[in-house]
């Protein structure tokens, strides 16, 4: 089975820049920690404050099983408010 790899581009509402930082930070250090996770990378643009998630995972199950953990539900209720936008791309590697 071929790893998953997402890419997720959020941008905070104005002036909410540093909560949503702390928030990604939090996500990134359980996800790390899961069985089916490869890589979790954490970016910010040197131009504006967009965050962007690179994310590498075993499979599709490892994507499911983070999905529905605990963090990642804690996560996404702490971001509601603070996010002006969020874009996920699920992808595949082609050689």
């Amino acid at each position: 089975m071929e790893p998953i790899v997402i890419a997720a581009i959020l941008v905070p509402k104005e002036g909410l820049e540093e909560q949503l930082l702390q928030e990604l930070q939090k996500v990134q250090t359980a996800s790390r920690a899961e069985a089916g996770c490869i890589r979790y990378d954490l970016h910010q643009s040197l131009d504006n404050s967009t965050f962007v998630l690179y994310e590498v995972w075993k499979d599709n199950e490892a994507v499911d099983s983070h999905i529905q953990s605990s963090h990642y539900q804690e996560y996404r209720a702490n971001i509601a408010d603070i996010v002006a936008t969020r874009e996920v791309h699920k992808l595949k590697t082609i050689n």
